[in-house]
């Protein structure tokens, strides 16, 4: 009986230490997902694109799946002409860590306003979804969803 009580107090803390290590996972994908859209929300062009897989892909609601330089060329020169981000709110942050813990996905619902080039504002709720990978040490997205939705949905 005192054999079977080890294994299963062995058990126990062998499942606490996998917790332990996937909470650490969490918080660090958790601050590289907030940091991200800060950058986003403050025009920190740099920063922002410093976040991004070079091979990544993103979407953005109705148009075609795209790799990242054209994006970073089209966001650049739109900063420059004016435009902007006035507003980027996160709610409802989910972050599902895969058990080797090298991926994440993480789910927001966002809040957004956006100056263009010509002073107009647009403002937008939208539903995201990005696939983080942990190379190196540091969490990158390797694939960018991002899909606008009325306020009525």
């Amino acid at each position: 009986m005192r054999k079977i009580l080890n294994c299963i107090v062995i058990l126990l803390m062998s499942f606490s230490a996998i917790a332990e290590h996937h909470g650490a996972e969490n918080a660090d994908i958790q601050a590289a997902k907030i940091a991200f859209e800060d950058a986003y929300g403050t025009n920190d062009v740099e920063k922002y694109f410093s976040f991004y897989a070079d091979d990544a892909k993103v979407y953005f609601g109705g148009a075609a799946r795209g790799e990242v330089a054209p994006y970073q060329k089209m966001w650049t020169a739109l900063m420059a002409a004016g435009g902007g981000v006035e507003l980027n709110k996160l709610t409802d942050l989910q972050i599902d860590v895969v058990p080797s813990g090298d991926v994440a996905v993480v789910t927001s619902f966002i809040d957004n306003r956006r100056r263009e080039p010509d002073g107009t504002r647009v403002t937008a709720k939208a539903f995201q979804t990005d696939v983080w990978r942990k190379t190196d040490g540091k969490w990158k997205i390797i694939s960018l969803h991002y899909s606008e939705f009325s306020a009525q949905e």
